[in-house]
């Protein structure tokens, strides 16, 4: 028959989580059980003290007692299913903890791989060459800006008091220059040698000057 129509479709496989649902279901059936027997050594028990010693009393304390023997057994029963549920809790715990790693492993592998294409690409020494230039620039320029922002002053470093006996020294010259060109006939010693362009004739000395004015 398989090999005519094929073998059933197979279900989901089961994992802990279903696993665990499934254990979680059979311990509350078992609180049920364990407080239905609770409820019924309570009637007994409330039986029991309204009786007196004697042969029925006992029979209802032998009933009472199977009973809670029989509860003893469910407490046992659920103590076990509550560890198995723990144990698989731990191991679910485990199981999520590995595939929280193995993700970030997964992740971590993925950006080393880019990482290493995008650095792959960069060319170390051009880099460093590149920056070679540009402190060569900038040192080309702060020459430039030091170049172009000189003063054109006196230096700091010359004496006023020299300069003002240097001073005092060109104005006694120029006087001596002075007193001496009008004894001469009143021409400086810069226009007795050469006479400008602009003067025809050379002035007259101081004599010929006193005869015409006779």
């Amino acid at each position: 028959m398989n090999r005519l129509f094929g073998s059933a479709p197979k279900g989901p496989k089961p994992n802990l989580n279903s696993a665990i649902g499934n254990i979680d279901a059979r311990i509350s059936s078992v609180d049920v059980k364990i407080a239905s027997i609770n409820a019924e050594l309570q009637t007994y028990q409330g039986k029991m003290a309204k009786m007196r010693e004697g042969p029925g009393k006992s029979a209802l304390k032998q009933k009472a007692l199977k009973v809670l023997q029989r509860r003893k057994q469910y407490e046992a029963q659920r103590d076990q299913l509550q560890s198995q549920v723990w144990n698989m809790e731990q191991a679910q715990t485990l199981q999520d903890n590995l595939s929280g790693v193995m993700t970030t492993v997964d992740a971590m592998k993925t950006t080393q791989k880019e990482l290493r294409k995008q650095y792959g690409k960069v060319d170390l020494d051009k880099i460093e060459r590149m920056q070679d230039e540009m402190a060569d620039l900038l040192d080309v320029g702060n020459e430039i800006q030091e170049t172009l922002s000189r003063g054109y002053e006196v230096p700091e470093d010359v004496d006023e008091a020299e300069l003002d006996a240097e001073l005092e020294m060109l104005g006694a010259e120029m006087e001596m220059e002075g007193a001496g060109a009008l004894e001469a006939g009143g021409v400086p010693d810069f226009m007795r040698d050469e006479v400008p362009d602009f003067i025809d004739e050379p002035p007259e000395s101081s004599s010929k000057v006193q005869e015409v004015a006779r």
